[in-house]
């Protein structure tokens, strides 16, 4: 049977048509004067769209937009809406500098809003943020990524507390995306990858965020067989094939997907290590297009490539066995002429090592010239993780940095807060997104205008649980008096602990569950009542996950407390913005340091929503006694069992001595003005440090905007420079081996004093190799006990000439002693060129 597709759209009267654009773009979900509405066109039908303003404005009867069309009330309030999106979207940015070339942005997933299910989590929240954030200071950044048939799976638990998942489908012609086409054609655009033995096809869809564009890849076409109409069915579904092949279309498939639309990617982000494969579609373009040879092309490549990591666990990044790259192997590298072995060294810690996997964080990390973890404790995880790819390094010197990642504040503010911000923060707060000094206006705010302001936040909070649970009650089979007990859950006025996040088994959901009958007495205590909201989704192949969450449910079905613990199922972003705005305290208990950085504290601080946690991921940057409780000090263990019992000790005293009492001492007029006084500090201090406006502005400092410019001056200089650089490896390779430090510095024999400096002389054998091609450094500083030099400083040494043996050069330099105690020092030799983006270049340090 042959079935001929077409697509009908809504008909929306003329007067009515901004509705048409604001509904496609996801400006609006950070503007609740935008939703406001399309609520107001039909508040059932805006619920049953599951909140999706394209798929809505399909629903809405013909007779209520002739209605609406009338309306003088509505069509203001559309005016003055769609006024302030122009005005946003044609305003001027903190970024000014043309947008010729672009910054891809690549990741797995996109948490943009509800309407759009093609996210898992926080990496995927993340990524939505990013894409915002780039839009308010418009930055030159395009996004790709997949369109998932089914996206996510959907969570419910059965009448054991099981989790169970479903896959619905999403119908992509009623949300708000659309396809792009041919300029000349008007046929959908389309681009072809080479994927092991299959020729795949994918159409690419936009979602259009305020100034910035996302692109999807989209296989389910008739042009592909039923497998490969798959690769885009699920995210983080299927086996390791399934992986694959999704991660050569991102990549791949990115790339060509950009160039199809006209778009340049001058420099690429990769957001994780999923879209690695997009280096090997830069290298081939260059060689193809450029000319290069493939050393050229990669030294090319890297100085406009950035990744961002965000696993702290080596079992937490994506590997590959030898026979699953070589099966793909000749689609993956065709073209660049690149051996299988060659290939694989590129994504292996040790390249000589041919039993290790394939990994493509390595594969990134060998192939680019910037790289950062997510927080600062994450950046000394991260060194010390992948410290095997610059072998001779020290730790501290890995070229691995960190920007500690922020949220976007305008979305995850609750609009209750929003409004009353608004109001004591003045335009500046919406206008200039980088002004994060004025968080300091939070103390223009009353305590008693704050305090109603959460408590409504709360209330809504207690109503959603009510009704989420009812519903939940009602697919279990319950009926009668068991419905009607959906309605006495939780209360507005008791202390509100909220845990919610990814069911892993190292973020110890059940860490307050470890001591049952104290946890028991804290939800019995009638007069200082203490009530749990817990919210997260295990990964379908994770059992353990699961038994979390199990283990809440029928810890909450005993009759004293079962009004007291309330688990919500299927966490998205629409659940997370009632919790990070309706808690009173955001509790993240994770094994230290496995927490890169997490962000959902952070959606709660800016909501006044206190934080006590691990002092891990962001918190041990954020923690302040001021705004939120530590539990423990930093400590790790090599006993699992002695952390949880000691950490959930920590945590039980930490509640009954600090928090609760905390919560409930209140003065005459009902406020708890110390629980207050800690909200504003927590909203001063970390709405400043956490936002992503911050973020994305060290971003493009440190990163885009210099990638930026080696993309300008390596094409302006037509890849001379590159050229030059190759050569110079290429002279280099055979000679680097033979390098000799013959004659290490002497420290003067004598007794050294502060202020004191050294005249310092080492000797040098460079056989053909010529001075200036190489830097000798004198690396000293303290001494720590196990014999390392720890904090370093490096002091660059002149060349002072050639000994009796015209190979062996000297080399002389001032050391100041500017510290007491025992000190080192050691010489080393790097790579020099004027073309290195990094001085540290992976097996190319020589230590005397």
């Amino acid at each position: 049977m042959i079935i001929e597709n077409y697509k009908v759209d809504p008909q929306v009267p003329e007067p009515l048509q901004p509705l048409r654009e604001l509904a496609h773009n996801r400006w609006l979900s950070w503007n609740f004067d935008a939703v406001r509405l399309f609520m107001r066109l039909d508040y059932d039908l805006w619920m049953q769209s599951h909140q999706n303003p394209a798929r809505l404005l399909g629903m809405i009867p013909q007779e209520r937009y002739v209605e609406l069309a009338k309306d003088d009330s509505y069509l203001a309030g559309l005016r003055n809406v769609y006024e302030k999106f122009v005005a946003y979207r044609d305003g001027e940015t903190w970024y000014s500098g043309g947008h010729k070339d672009v910054v891809a942005y690549f990741s797995m997933e996109y948490g943009l809003d509800v309407s759009l299910p093609i996210y898992s989590g926080g990496l995927g929240v993340l990524s939505g943020d990013h894409m915002k954030s780039s839009s308010d200071l418009g930055l030159p950044l395009v996004g790709v990524g997949l369109l998932y048939r089914q996206g996510y799976f959907q969570q419910y638990l059965n009448a054991d507390g099981y989790q169970q998942e479903s896959y619905p489908e999403n119908d992509w012609y009623n949300m708000p995306v659309s396809l792009s086409r041919d300029g000349g054609s008007g046929a959908p655009l389309r681009i072809t990858v080479q994927i092991g033995d299959s020729q795949v096809v994918a159409q690419i869809w936009e979602v259009k965020i305020g100034r910035v564009s996302l692109y999807l890849l989209d296989t389910n076409i008739n042009d592909n067989t039923d497998e490969n109409r798959a690769i885009t069915a699920t995210l983080y579904g299927g086996t390791k094939e399934t992986r694959i092949r999704q991660e050569i279309l991102l990549g791949i498939g990115g790339i060509r997907a950009l160039r199809a639309l006209g778009i340049n990617p001058a420099v690429t982000h990769m957001n994780e290590g999923h879209s690695a494969f997009l280096a090997i579609e830069r290298i081939r373009e260059l060689m193809e297009g450029r000319r290069l040879s493939l050393r050229e092309a990669m030294e090319a490549f890297q100085p406009t490539n950035i990744f961002t990591t965000h696993t702290p666990v080596p079992a937490g990044n994506e590997r590959f066995t030898v026979e699953l790259i070589e099966k793909y192997f000749p689609s993956i590298a065709d073209g660049l002429g690149m051996s299988l072995d060659d290939f694989m060294a590129l994504g292996r810690e040790d390249p000589e090592d041919e039993q290790e996997h394939f990994c493509m964080t390595v594969l990134a990390l060998r192939l680019s010239a910037y790289n950062n973890a997510v927080s600062r404790l994450h950046g000394q995880v991260s060194r010390e993780m992948w410290q095997a790819i610059w072998p001779g390094l020290p730790e501290h010197e890995i070229p691995i940095t960190s920007i500690t990642n922020g949220v976007h504040v305008r979305n995850w503010l609750s609009h209750d807060m929003l409004d009353l911000l608004d109001r004591y923060f003045g335009p500046r707060f919406y206008d200039e997104p980088t002004y994060l000094e004025i968080w300091d206006r939070i103390d223009r705010v009353s305590d008693e205008e704050l305090w109603r302001t959460h408590e409504r936040r709360k209330e809504r909070l207690v109503a959603l649980s009510r009704e989420r649970l009812r519903d939940q009650y009602k697919r279990r089979g319950m009926t009668g008096s068991q419905l009607l007990t959906a309605d006495e859950v939780l209360s507005p006025y008791a202390l509100t602990i909220s845990f919610a996040r990814r069911f892993a088994s190292y973020k110890r959901a059940t860490l307050l569950f470890r001591d049952p009958d104290r946890l028991y007495r804290l939800l019995t205590d009638n007069d200082r009542p203490v009530q749990l909201v817990f919210s997260g989704k295990a990964h379908p192949h994770d059992v353990p996950g699961k038994n979390l969450i199990k283990e809440i449910v029928h810890f909450a079905a005993q009759p004293e407390i079962r009004s007291k613990i309330v688990f919500l199922e299927n966490y998205d972003i629409g659940i997370a913005k009632y919790l990070v705005s309706g808690a009173d305290l955001w509790l993240n208990t994770p094994r230290r340091p496995m927490e890169a950085s997490g962000t959902s504290g952070m959606k709660a601080a800016i909501n006044g929503v206190l934080n006590c946690s691990i002092l891990d991921g962001w918190w041990a940057e954020g923690y302040d006694p001021s705004h939120g409780w530590a539990i423990g000090g930093g400590e790790e263990y090599d006993d699992e069992v002695e952390q949880d019992e000691i950490e959930s000790q920590l945590l039980y005293n930490l509640l009954e001595q600090e928090i609760i009492p905390t919560y409930y001492e209140r003065g005459q007029d009902g406020l708890p003005r110390e629980w207050i006084r800690r909200m504003k500090a927590s909203m001063r201090n970390l709405g400043k440090a956490f936002s992503s406006q911050r973020m994305l502005v060290e971003y493009a400092e440190k990163f885009y905007l210099p990638a930026l410019g080696n993309y300008q001056r390596m094409t302006a200089e037509k890849y001379t420079g590159i050229k030059d650089l190759t050569a110079y490896f290429g002279a280099l390779d055979g000679e680097w081996d033979s390098i000799r430090i013959v004659a290490a510095p002497r420290v003067p024999d004598r007794d050294l004093k502060v202020g004191d400096s050294m005249e310092l002389t080492a000797s040098i054998r460079l056989g053909a190799v010529k001075p200036e091609s190489v830097c000798v450094e004198i690396y000293h500083g303290t001494m720590n006990n196990v014999g390392e030099i720890e904090p370093a400083g490096r002091v660059k040494m002149d060349h002072a000439g050639t000994t009796d043996d015209v190979n062996v050069h000297q080399y002389t330099a001032t050391v100041k002693c500017d510290r007491a105690g025992r000190q080192g020092l050691a010489v080393r030799v790097l790579p020099k060129h004027p073309a290195l983006t990094s001085e540290f270049v992976p097996g190319y340090v020589i230590w005397g």
